[in-house]
């Protein structure tokens, strides 16, 4: 095994890189784009007659700058990124910060794919169509539903898309105006209750009991005839799987509501368990997090949302079907509550994804199960030695699977020394973040760390090192941890305030002139 170091030398690059914007020279050209010759002009036609008069720009307000200062600016910025290539980025590690083949990017790179486009006559596309039709397959096999939509563009999106299938569901028979109450969890994902509320549900939230798990008794007294659905994860993020999810779904249904599974979390049970024997109607898979590929915030992202054959008729249009000789995009479901986002969802992902599971197979994906519990087991016991930090709901018994949340609190009363500040430091040795929680924070001064298949034993213990190296200055010198960071490309803001001041944001360039320059 070779010997771990923390990076106690690492210095990130530093530019102070103004924006684009602000390197501009009037005139300057990068490159000049030739006018169309006459012949193009006559078989295009009136080009700018298809666009609204409101969508035309009335002045194209780019950047002048020539190519070699173009390069050189996004190089310097890359080279103040921190990351999965660059560092050790366990924190968040099934979300997108674990390793994801190369080999797989470059698939989605080959013109043949990168060149389509979602308008192409179906005849011209069988190949992608037909990985959207065997991924769904996949999927239905490891998640025991009958149909999966793609469209979703992230996971977030696609609960929302499964609230507007629970809306769809009790329009369809009626009950609409009864049905109007969603329960959630507290430690569930924050979406579990935002895209209900926003599909125009109540929002019922159940707390833990004593040992940090869903109140089953909670659930019985919120239950009535009122309940549209439960929305809930599981494992939830604290770490814990709910051994009672059944007995959840069973009392949600003895009253008629439907159950969603978000299973966001689902590196911890591929190959283990299945959404269908737990009771549920729908779930769904965020893609790139659990199925190696990169995340990038709706975009490219990717939620698969599955549900049994009862709901499929209120999927998103089209699904992808085929005939026995050819892939047809689907569109004949005339109770669907139409499409959540253009075409057919994010491509590239799709094909990553179905790559990836490819390569591994059935026992690959219970393999990688069985290493993100362990490698997260083995990191908890290391850090749990670390002065200052303990888990939430200890000496319950009751084993994490893939992630846990631990708590500073115990640091932050003995050195003044919180969550936030040891995040500040951690990135002076080299590790870009870690995740706290979601707000509000139930658990003080949170530090959830979701260590995935991708890991080594030596990376799980240079992320210990640096923990408890942070922990040590906390206790002997804490200004050096409170005044952080002192390595890094950016540095601590003064006036945190002002993220929460509408007023003071500025969410484009021009925007910031208006505000700031006038």
């Amino acid at each position: 095994m070779a010997v771990v170091r923390i990076k106690k030398d690492f210095h990130e690059a530093r530019w102070c890189e103004p924006i684009i914007y602000e390197l501009s020279t009037p005139g300057m050209r990068g490159i000049l784009v030739p006018m169309p010759d006459d012949e193009i002009k006559r078989a295009a036609g009136d080009v700018m007659s298809d666009i609204p008069a409101g969508m035309r720009r009335k002045e194209l307000n780019l950047p002048e700058m020539d190519q070699k200062h173009v390069l050189q600016h996004y190089v310097r910025l890359s080279q103040e990124t921190l990351g999965a290539n660059l560092t050790n980025d366990i924190s968040e590690g099934t979300c997108t910060m674990k390793y994801n083949p190369r080999v797989n990017e470059d698939l989605a790179a080959n013109p043949n794919f990168a060149e389509l486009h979602p308008c192409q006559d179906e005849d011209t596309v069988q190949g992608i169509l037909e990985i959207y039709y065997k991924f769904e397959q996949m999927l239905k096999e490891i998640s025991g539903m009958d149909r999966v939509t793609f469209q979703p563009g992230g996971g977030n999106h696609a609960v929302y898309t499964a609230a507007s299938i629970v809306r769809a569901y009790w329009e369809a028979r009626g009950e609409l105006d009864k049905r109007d109450e969603i329960i959630t969890t507290i430690y569930s994902h924050p979406c579990d209750a935002a895209t209900p509320a926003t599909a125009g549900f109540k929002v019922i939230t159940l707390y833990p009991d004593k040992d940090g798990f869903p109140d089953i008794e909670a659930l019985k007294a919120a239950v009535s005839e009122r309940t549209a659905a439960i929305f809930m994860t599981n494992p939830e993020d604290i770490g814990l799987y709910n051994p009672r999810v059944d007995e959840f779904v069973k009392i949600v249904h003895s009253v008629g509501g439907l159950c969603f599974y978000d299973q966001a979390n689902a590196n911890a049970f591929l190959g283990v368990a299945r959404a269908r024997e737990a009771g549920f109607d729908m779930c769904h898979f965020n893609v790139h997090k659990t199925f190696g590929t990169p995340h990038g915030s709706s975009g490219p992202a990717n939620g698969a949302l599955c549900v049994k054959e009862e709901l499929a008729k209120f999927l998103p249009v089209p699904t992808v079907g085929f005939d026995g000789k050819k892939y047809y995009l689907d569109y004949n479901h005339p109770e669907s509550f139409g499409m959540v986002r253009d075409f057919w969802g994010t491509a590239g992902v799709i094909l990553k994804a179905y790559a990836w599971t490819m390569n591994l197979g059935a026992d690959g994906l219970r393999e990688c199960a069985d290493i993100s519990v362990l490698n997260n087991n083995y990191l908890e016991k290391k850090l749990l030695t670390i002065p200052g930090l303990s888990e939430c709901y200890q000496g319950n018994g009751h084993r994490r699977l893939e992630q846990v949340r631990y708590s500073w609190e115990k640091l932050k009363e003995d050195t003044g020394v919180g969550t936030t500040e040891v995040n500040y430091r951690a990135v002076d040795y080299g590790i870009p973040h870690y995740w706290f929680s979601h707000h509000p924070w139930e658990i003080p001064e949170p530090m959830t760390l979701e260590p995935c298949e991708s890991y080594s034993v030596d990376d799980l213990d240079e992320y210990y090192e640096v923990l408890k190296q942070i922990s040590k200055e906390a206790y002997e010198t804490p200004e050096v941890v409170m005044n952080a960071p002192h390595k890094a490309a950016g540095h601590k803001r003064n006036d945190e305030a002002a993220l929460d001041d509408p007023k003071k944001w500025a969410t484009t360039w021009k925007a910031y002139l208006r505000k700031h320059r006038k």
